[in-house]
């Protein structure tokens, strides 16, 4: 069996723990060969974003076209793209193609701690574009509050918000409810006529950063694999629980700072 390729258009995080650093940690733990497409410079550590360079539009579009056509690409994950001509360029390469990977998208809107991620004539894109080119759409709360113009504050809201998303753009929305306050780590998934729920303990006490770059690499890497989008997500799912669970720590001279642990079984 050839080994599956998965191919992440987003930026660099310096750091590691997030943006196509994490994509290419999350690809190999599945044994997917993962290419990269950069479209941003980030600097950062958890917590603090320093600065946003974007690539060169033409650069961004030589390096889809490339891995593109000499791969056989069987899922795409899309991140950080910034801004909408980053967008449309990603949408032009993708519509362009005779057979479509499976495509997930994770619309990075806001960092963690509060930067924007997207400048606001991009959202528009997404909407309009974008979205209608997914296989899912994995939105964090933060980013499904924007798209619905409301906050989801409780586990109860999830179900109904996800499935409003998911009718409202047409394609399946998967809403990762992590960070709501609770015993469990709750995701919902509305695909078509079903509603899933995917759980996995809560980690209390433990920082951390690139969890949903992380969780839409393994969705990526498992839907290369050729799972279904239930299956992925729950396998996504539990990767991320595990990597959580058996974080990385270090204290350097500004503190303490963790990072998920790529390599648990």
């Amino acid at each position: 069996m050839l080994t599956p390729v998965a191919l992440t258009i987003a930026g660099s995080d310096n750091s590691a723990g997030a943006g196509i650093q994490a994509d290419l940690k999350t690809f190999t733990h599945f044994r997917v060969y993962g290419q990269t497409a950069v479209t941003c410079v980030v600097a950062e550590v958890p917590g603090n974003v320093s600065r946003i360079q974007p690539v060169d539009l033409e650069v961004i579009r030589d390096q889809l076209s490339l891995s593109l056509e000499y791969y056989p690409v069987r899922a795409i994950k899309t991140g950080m793209l910034f801004s909408a001509e980053i967008v449309d360029l990603v949408c032009d390469a993708i519509e362009c193609l005779a057979l479509r990977p499976a495509l997930v998208v994770d619309p990075v809107m806001t960092a963690g701690s509060g930067e924007p991620l997207l400048q606001s004539g991009a959202i528009e894109r997404y909407l309009n574009r974008l979205f209608p080119l997914a296989s899912v759409v994995t939105p964090n709360l933060d980013e499904a509050g924007q798209l619905l113009g409301r906050r989801i504050s409780a586990v109860e809201e999830l179900p109904g918000a996800t499935a409003e998303l998911a009718r409202r753009h047409g394609v399946p929305f998967l809403v990762k409810g992590g960070h709501l306050p609770g015993l469990s780590a709750i995701d919902w998934l509305v695909a078509g006529d079903r509603a899933i729920r995917i759980s996995a303990p809560y980690h209390t006490k433990i920082a951390t950063h690139g969890t949903g770059c992380t969780f839409s690499a393994a969705l990526t890497a498992n839907l290369a694999l050729g799972k279904d989008l239930e299956e992925a997500a729950q396998a996504a799912k539990n990767y991320v629980n595990r990597a959580i669970s058996a974080s990385l720590r270090w204290t350097g001279s500004r503190g303490e700072v963790s990072a998920l642990n790529p390599w648990v079984q």
